[in-house]
């Protein structure tokens, strides 16, 4: 235990914590004597992740869409990017595993790592409470963000950026338009530099208009490939 809270850099008051954590249901079937298995763990875990993540991500992108928050979102709490997180720690080789999933390579299963490393958030959570948490998670979430970026761009915030370099220039998005029904409309929005049109986009939703515009503008300003 002691060799796997050096890789994960935080040592345990309660250790029992993470033997739940690292206990899969196929050893505490096999083992029987009420040993807890880490389904419980991983229910808490996986909502701690949720909160956390869902926070950084709004604060961290204060013109981003609910759509694509929520997309960025998925890419980086899914099975392949946990699973990815588990292995950066080794953490199959500390998995309590009954023999048959063992002999069937459990300890490498990516559905089993995600389950593990979210019990395992879940495990330092109630040892050293949220923010311990948030600090446990953010070390993992926040390269895997960088690697993301080129994919979930927040424009309005780059464009904003390129535009205080003069402090004569401002910007502003107004909405000129929408087509559809109720339940489905589309949105346009321009955005204007001064009062020159720089930009137009449309969108689902007015956010995503005015990032669709500031996209446009960017591309326009070749500060950004066309796509």
């Amino acid at each position: 235990m002691e060799t796997l809270e050096k890789r994960i850099n935080y040592r345990f008051n309660n250790r029992s914590y993470l033997m739940e954590a690292l206990t899969h249901s196929s050893f505490a079937n096999e083992r029987g004597n009420g040993i807890k298995s880490n389904e419980r763990m991983e229910f808490l875990g996986d909502s701690v992740l949720s909160l956390v993540s869902s926070q950084y991500l709004f604060e961290t992108y204060p013109d981003m869409p609910e759509g694509e928050l929520t997309r960025l979102k998925a890419s980086l709490v899914c099975t392949e990017s946990l699973s990815g997180f588990a292995r950066q720690v080794h953490l199959g080789d500390y998995l309590f595993l009954g023999k048959g999933e063992t002999h069937m390579g459990g300890a490498e299963r990516p559905s089993i790592l995600e389950d593990a490393f979210e019990s395992l958030i879940a495990a330092v959570y109630l040892d050293g409470g949220l923010e311990t948490a948030r600090d446990f998670i953010l070390h993992f979430l926040k390269p895997a963000l960088d690697n993301r970026k080129s994919a979930f761009k927040d424009y309005k915030t780059i464009l904003q950026e390129v535009i205080q370099q003069n402090p004569d220039q401002s910007i502003n998005y107004v909405f000129v338009g929408s087509s559809g029904p109720d339940h489905n409309k589309v949105f346009e929005a321009e955005v204007r530099l001064n009062s020159n049109v720089i930009g137009t986009g449309k969108g689902r939703s007015k956010k995503s208009a005015e990032q669709a515009a500031a996209k446009e503008a960017l591309t326009l300003m070749g500060l950004i490939d066309k796509e």
